[in-house]
């Protein structure tokens, strides 16, 4: 499979410690995307590889938590993964920018978390990203909603000059989820050299979004470089 590496984290699932794989390949190219060098793949490594590394993670990890790229575009492969992680007792989560619902519904029953990107308003992607998926996005959002035992978080990088106050409103309308999360936009690593200059909203505007979106979604949060987590 394509594959990006590898890291040992206690912030990608909430409450957990986790190894997180980053799988290569991404269909979207998002100006704003933060791993752009495994967008059109990475290094390859074979599953057995791969379950070596969970083995040797296992006594110090609770979790896995694919990611990519788009872990969806290798589906065979990442059933497998999870598959695997549920034999040794993991939870799992799964992070997916929504472009593959019936890929997702497929393996569903596997993924204790999805975490869903929610880029733009649905009708909005095509402006945001110039790619007309918000209509596959939200299917992904009701596959995730079905699953009673799945959480669901959504979440939104908020862009300055990409996104308005009215986007992240407009958002907050047309989704549902069991958390919502703020995150903010860094400029060190971008896929478009345009943003290199964009500045990143302060922890302080992204609150005030939160804060007014707060009584639409219920549980909300911000994610920063200052304070890390923040629930609002």
């Amino acid at each position: 499979m394509k594959f990006g590496g590898t890291v040992i984290s206690s912030l990608d699932f909430p409450g957990r410690i986790s190894l997180v794989i980053f799988t290569g390949g991404c269909p979207l190219r998002c100006p704003y995307c933060h791993n752009p060098e495994i967008i059109v793949g990475g290094n390859e490594i074979t599953l057995e590889e791969l379950f070596q590394q969970i083995d040797d993670a296992v006594d110090f990890i609770d979790s896995i938590v694919v990611t990519g790229g788009e872990p969806l575009m290798q589906k065979k492969d990442v059933v497998e993964i999870l598959k695997y992680a549920k034999s040794k007792s993991l939870e799992t989560k799964l992070d997916t920018n929504g472009c593959y619902p019936e890929r997702l519904k497929e393996i569903i029953d596997l993924v204790d978390y999805v975490g869903l990107d929610i880029k733009a308003p649905f009708d909005s992607y095509p402006r945001i990203i110039k790619s007309d998926i918000g209509e596959k996005v939200e299917k992904s959002m009701n596959v995730a909603l079905k699953s009673p035992e799945t959480f669901l978080e959504c979440k939104t990088t908020y862009v300055p000059g990409l996104l308005t106050p009215n986007d992240i409103k407009q958002i907050s309308r047309e989704i549902e989820c069991d958390l919502y999360t703020l995150q903010q936009f860094r400029n060190k690593v971008v896929l478009d050299p345009a943003l290199a200059d964009t500045p990143s909203p302060s922890p302080d505007q992204l609150k005030k979004l939160a804060a007014a979106v707060k009584p639409v979604l219920k549980k909300v949060r911000v994610k920063t470089a200052e304070f890390g987590e923040e629930n609002i």
